[in-house]
This record gives structure tokens, C-alpha cells and sequence, in this order.
């Protein structure tokens, strides 16, 4: 392969990488998305205190895909179909439920808080190798055939999340 069509080849990838990176660039302003749950009217209703329940609804945003990589003796890039990074979360949870004291009158209360946690991915990837192999510079020789070569790039995921639980007095 010429290294005018390698450099043609790369400039089309890296313009679509650049595409897909200017599109994420509104979703990224926003992380969460907050979600109450309005409970007062069934405690209205109902004449009782009812937990109070919230979550966050994270905001997906794709990366930039991996650029390819040309590697010598080889006639396509290392990466044909690219990794692409998608970063997100895991959605968060805020609850506070009154929990009756047997002795008297007053609630105590019981809470969970689970923050929405980061999420970082990668999308699988596809490398593939064309059953010919490079022309031999300098010699004129057409290239020579040889097996495909294809295998794909797994995918990843990395998440830590957490939560807290508490207990006290009040709501």
C-alpha cells in the first residue's frame, strides 16, 4: 500500500473520529440527570409519613475512537474497526424512611444513600489483516498470498460503586 493511500485512509478515519467527538461534546455539559419521586400527596392521602425517594439518572457520553495504526509489513491498520470509549454511570438512589420508636412518639429515621457511579467502557473492536502480504519495495514483485488474519479487540467495563446507610434520629 502507497503511503498516499495509507495517508488518505488515515485522514477519512481521523475525520470520522473528529465527528464523533464534536457530536458528545452537548451531552458532556450534563452528568446526572436528577429524578424526585413526590410522595406528599399519598401521605396527604394517607394521613402517614412515607419515605422520601430521589435517584439520578447518569448521562451517557461516547469518546473519541481509538486512531488506527499502521504497522510494517502489514496492508491494512492494527484496529479496522476501532474501540470507542462510552462513559456513563450507574444510577443513584437517595432514600429516607421514618422508622417508629416502640417507646414513644417520636421517628427515627433509616437512609440509603447510593451516589450514581462513574462507568467507563470500551465497545468491542475488530482487527483483520488482508491474505496478501506487502509488496517487497524496489523488487516490482506482486505480493505474495498468505492466511486473513482477524481477531477482535475485547471489550472493558470499570465501575466502583458505593453506598452508605445510616440510621438516626428525626427525618
Amino acid at each position: 500500500m502507497r503511503s498516499t493511500t495509507r495517508g488518505t485512509l488515515a485522514a477519512v478515519i481521523t475525520g470520522i473520529a473528529a465527528a464523533v467527538g464534536a457530536a458528545a461534546s452537548p451531552a458532556a455539559a450534563v452528568g446526572t440527570v436528577p429524578v424526585p419521586v413526590p410522595l406528599e400527596g399519598a401521605e396527604r392521602a394517607l394521613h402517614m409519613e412515607l419515605p422520601e425517594v430521589g435517584g439520578k439518572i447518569p448521562v451517557t457520553t461516547p469518546g473519541v475512537p481509538e486512531a488506527p495504526k499502521f504497522v510494517e509489513g502489514r496492508l491494512m491498520p492494527e484496529r479496522v474497526i476501532p474501540r470507542v470509549p462510552v462513559n456513563g454511570g450507574l444510577p443513584g438512589a437517595d432514600l429516607t424512611a421514618p422508622v417508629p420508636h416502640l417507646l414513644d412518639d417520636d421517628f427515627d429515621h433509616l437512609g440509603l444513600d447510593a451516589p450514581a457511579a462513574d462507568v467507563r467502557t470500551l465497545t468491542p473492536g475488530l482487527a483483520v489483516d488482508a491474505p496478501l502480504t506487502a509488496p517487497k519495495p524496489g523488487s516490482g514483485a506482486l505480493p505474495e498470498p498468505k492466511l486473513p488474519e482477524a481477531g477482535v479487540l475485547l471489550p472493558m467495563v470499570q465501575a466502583a460503586p458505593g453506598a452508605d446507610l445510616t440510621t438516626g434520629p428525626g427525618l
